[in-house]
């Protein structure tokens, strides 16, 4: 766990809110809009760390999830960067800096030769933390499912 001014973040997964997350995933976040609740809890359930952000300190009765994010990864050569988010009304003061921190300094996962992530809007953010566009995207692929949650 790591604290910092009434904050609070931890990779145990015991005191995520599913609700919360599935909130924000599934009704504000641009990647992942009206994804269903069981799908939001398989991802949590088949992924290495998970970072939960709190108001307050873990495991005391008044600590709030305030935000997220995924690392899915063999803790050796590949890591890839998803689901990050701070709720609106916990924006602009610096927790999203403090996550990044502590994600890209976590012991397990300093020496993963490729870190990736996608983002539409935040590339400031990720190239702070060493993050940089593909230097040869012809070279990755992708299969993508338009609309998987929309029925």
């Amino acid at each position: 766990m790591w604290a910092n001014n009434g904050f609070s973040i931890s990779t145990n997964k015991d005191y995520l809110n599913l609700s919360v997350i599935h909130q924000f995933l599934s009704e504000e976040a641009y990647w992942s809009k009206g994804i269903p609740k069981e799908t939001v809890k398989k991802a949590i359930e088949n992924t290495t760390f998970c970072f939960g952000v709190y108001k307050g300190e873990v495991g005391r009765e008044d600590f709030v999830q305030v935000g997220f994010a995924r690392v899915i990864t063999d803790l050796a050569r590949f890591a890839y960067l998803c689901d990050v988010f701070i709720l609106p009304d916990y924006r602009k003061l610096g927790l999203s800096k403090w996550l990044m921190d502590v994600i890209t300094n976590h012991p397990d996962l300093k020496e993963v030769r490729r870190f990736m992530l996608a983002t539409n809007d935040a590339h400031s953010l990720y190239s702070k933390y060493g993050f940089e566009s593909i230097e040869h995207p012809e070279l990755f692929m992708q299969k993508v499912r338009q609309n998987p949650y929309q029925k």
